[in-house]
C-alpha cells in the first residue's frame, strides 16, 4: 500500500482548541488499537488492516481532529487546549506498529502512544491462547518509535492482570517495567496501560506510587480519573459511519474532568478477557433434553 500521497488538509473553521462556546477542551477522547496487519485470524478483535487504519485516520482529519499521544493530549488539556485532539493508543507493542502504523501516522500528521512490554521484548503474544502468534517489538523497535516522535509507555512487564498479582509481582509490573523502559529509551516513561483493561483500587494506587503521570483503562466507570482513563475500542468493523456514531456517543459517555468519580472497579477488555476466562475454566455442557416423540408414536 502506498503512503506517498499527501494527507488531506484539515478543513478551515474546525481548528478550535476548546469545546462548545469556549467551555474548555470538552470530553476526553482516547482510541484503543492493538495490531495493524492483514491477519484475518482475529478471535479477540484486536487487529485492523493498514487500509482500515488509513481510512479511520483520514476520517479523523476530515472531521478537523488530530490523533496524538496520550501524554501530548493530557498536556494540551492541562493548558486549556486540546479540543480537537484525540488520543491514539496501540496496546502490546507489536512489530507491525513500526512496520504498518507508523508510516500512516506520519502521513496524517499524527502521533500515538505504544504501550510496550519490556519483559517480552522480541517475544510474542504468548498470553493469548487463541489466534496466531504476533511478534513484539525489540528494544531497537521501541527506540525507533521514540525517534519517530511516538510516546513509548508501559503495559507492565509481561501482560499480567494486576488485580490478581501479589505484592511482589505488582511492584515488578509497575515499578520495574517503568525503570526498564526509561533506561531502554532514554526518555522518562509517564504512562501505563492495564493489561486486559482490568483495574481496581490496589492496582491504580500501585501505578500512581510507581511514579507514572497517568494510566489507561477501558471503561472504568466510577474509577475514571488520571489513573484510569477511559478509552474507546477500535476494530476492523469500524467503518466511517460507526466511527462517527462512536465519536458522538463518546461526548455523552466520557467526562470532561479527570477527577476520580468514586470507588474503583474492574473493567474487562472486549472479547479478550471473556475468552481468556472461558479457556481457563471450561464447563461441561448439560445433558441435552429428550426429544419429543414423533407424531403417531408413543413415548417410551
Amino acid at each position: 500500500m502506498s503512503v506517498d500521497a499527501p494527507a488531506p488538509a484539515v478543513p478551515r473553521g474546525r481548528r478550535s482548541r476548546t469545546g462548545p462556546a469556549g467551555r474548555g477542551p470538552g470530553p476526553l477522547r482516547v482510541l484503543m488499537y492493538h495490531s495493524v496487519s492483514e491477519c484475518r485470524d482475529d478471535p479477540y478483535s484486536v487487529t485492523v488492516t493498514p487500509g482500515r487504519l488509513e481510512r479511520q485516520l483520514r476520517l479523523l482529519r476530515r472531521q478537523g481532529l488530530r490523533g496524538v499521544s496520550v501524554d501530548h493530549l493530557l498536556r494540551a488539556r492541562a493548558a486549556g487546549h486540546g479540543g480537537r485532539l484525540v488520543g491514539l493508543t496501540f496496546d502490546d507493542g507489536y512489530t507491525d506498529f513500526t512496520e504498518s502504523a507508523l508510516p500512516l501516522l506520519h502521513r496524517y500528521d499524527c502521533t500515538a502512544t505504544v504501550f510496550a512490554l519490556p519483559g517480552r521484548l522480541g517475544g510474542d503474544n504468548a498470553w493469548d491462547p487463541l489466534g496466531p502468534r504476533k511478534p513484539l517489538l525489540t528494544a531497537e523497535g521501541l527506540r525507533l518509535a521514540v525517534a519517530e516522535g511516538m510516546e513509548v509507555a508501559s503495559h507492565g512487564l509481561t501482560h499480567t492482570d494486576l488485580t490478581a498479582a501479589d505484592d511482589a509481582l505488582l511492584r515488578a509490573e509497575t515499578v520495574d517495567s517503568r525503570a526498564r523502559l526509561s533506561e531502554l529509551t532514554g526518555i522518562e516513561v509517564r504512562g501505563f496501560c492495564y493489561p486486559y483493561g482490568t483495574v481496581d483500587a490496589r492496582a491504580a494506587e500501585a501505578v500512581r506510587a510507581a511514579g507514572y503521570s497517568y494510566a489507561c483503562a477501558i471503561d472504568p466507570g466510577p474509577l475514571t480519573g488520571p489513573f484510569a482513563l477511559p478509552r474507546v475500542h477500535i476494530g476492523q468493523r469500524d467503518t466511517a459511519a460507526r466511527m462517527l456514531v462512536k465519536h458522538h456517543l463518546h461526548r455523552f459517555r466520557r467526562p470532561t474532568s479527570l477527577q476520580p468519580e468514586g470507588p474503583r472497579e474492574r473493567s474487562p477488555e472486549p472479547q479478550r478477557e471473556r475468552l481468556r476466562d472461558r479457556d481457563r475454566q471450561q464447563r461441561p455442557l448439560p445433558d441435552p433434553a429428550p426429544l419429543p416423540p414423533a407424531r403417531g408414536t408413543k413415548a417410551l
